[in-house]
């Protein structure tokens, strides 16, 4: 897949041995997952659908079509793509946080269902009642998007644990579901996060914490907020698999994904995969994001996962530039399609407001 790329150090400061920068030069670089050209293109447009998904709600936000926190993945798609391409959809699950566009559509929900749940329509994929922060689909096995960040990991341990019960309690020796968990930087300064790194590792659960570290929980940096900012280290605590990872490189990301897949299915317990990212806008669109300097986002903004994997695919030759031209085209006419789905799709019966809340019989 060609040379990984240099890491452009200046003009951040690498004072700090936690910081993002030095931690991303000093990784071991030459585990990358290789790839065919269906794969490199499938990955690719997985990317390309989450950026262009994520630019369209910054419109339609700003346009008074969506209302309440909307908070965009851009820049951490590397991430997403790269552990949700190598797992099985509609049979692992999948775990969220309020940032949990991109991961339902890399599950597999269709773009119609994620933009009509963002306009509250009743044919979203939580029927209108759940908007940008609270995507599910049983169908596809996206266990949910929570406001609340930690709130999303012991509902991931508990799918984890259901596929370790059924093989073990209940016989089923097919049962060797994963689960992926992805949440921050900030929830691992939480107790459901230690909490359940323990049970998970006491277990043996099949379970991947993915730790998105974009250096910043809402307004604090991470390097101010814990005393060790080295997060896969913790796992080293549980006697548990853990590594880091430049979540910026979609194949770096796919190798670990991969490693701690074979893991988990093989009885092997979880793992911490803490990949180094970043995310190109604000908390939310509400915030005028002013507390991080210019020189730090445009060192992230050189390594914008997209534009890496684009030129690792062209430079190999495994693909031309105009294959990833038309996919290009094609994720733009789904954007187009499901923005005019959502905003002509009916609004919820308001008779059925109490839906959905209790079991139906």
């Amino acid at each position: 897949m060609g040379e990984y790329p240099a890491v452009d150090t200046a003009p951040v400061s690498t004072a700090n041995p936690g910081s993002h920068s030095e931690r991303l030069s000093n990784l071991v670089t030459s585990q990358r997952a290789i790839v065919d050209r269906d794969t490199g293109l499938r990955l690719y447009r997985d990317m390309v659908l989450g950026r262009r998904f994520e630019d369209k709600c910054a419109e339609m936000y700003y346009r008074g079509k969506m209302f309440g926190f909307v908070h965009l993945y851009n820049g951490q798609e590397a991430v997403c793509s790269g552990v949700i391409g190598v797992m099985k959809r509609q049979y692992d699950w999948f775990c969220s946080t309020y940032r949990d566009h991109v991961h339902a559509l890399s599950a597999g929900v269709p773009a119609r269902e994620v933009m009509s749940e963002l306009f509250g329509k009743e044919t979203g994929c939580s029927k209108g009642r759940g908007g940008s922060m609270h995507l599910f689909s049983r169908e596809y096995h996206l266990l949910g998007g929570f406001a609340f960040i930690g709130e999303g990991v012991p509902v991931a341990l508990g799918s984890a644990f259901a596929s370790r019960y059924k093989r073990d309690a209940l016989g089923d020796a097919s049962s060797n579901a994963v689960t992926a968990a992805f949440f921050g930087d900030g929830t691992c300064n939480n107790g459901q996060f230690f909490e359940c790194l323990n049970m998970a590792q006491l277990w043996k659960l099949p379970i991947l914490f993915v730790v998105e570290n974009n250096k910043w929980a809402i307004g604090m940096a991470h390097d101010r907020a814990t005393s060790d900012p080295e997060i896969w280290r913790k796992a080293a605590s549980f006697g548990m698999a853990g590594e880091e990872i430049d979540g910026m490189d979609v194949l770096a990301v796919r190798a670990a994904a991969q490693r701690a897949i074979a893991r988990a299915r093989a009885g092997e317990g979880p793992t911490v995969l803490e990949c180094l990212t970043y995310r190109f806008r604000g908390h939310s669109l509400a915030d005028p994001d002013e507390l991080r300097s210019e020189q730090e986002k445009q060192f992230w903004a050189r390594r914008d996962p997209v534009k890496i994997f684009e030129r690792d695919l062209t430079e190999s030759g495994l693909v031309k530039n105009g294959d990833l031209r038309a996919i290009d085209k094609e994720v733009d006419e789904v954007i187009a399609d499901c923005v005019e789905f959502a905003l002509s799709a009916p609004e919820p019966d308001p008779s059925e407001l109490t839906k959905y809340i209790w079991a139906e019989e």
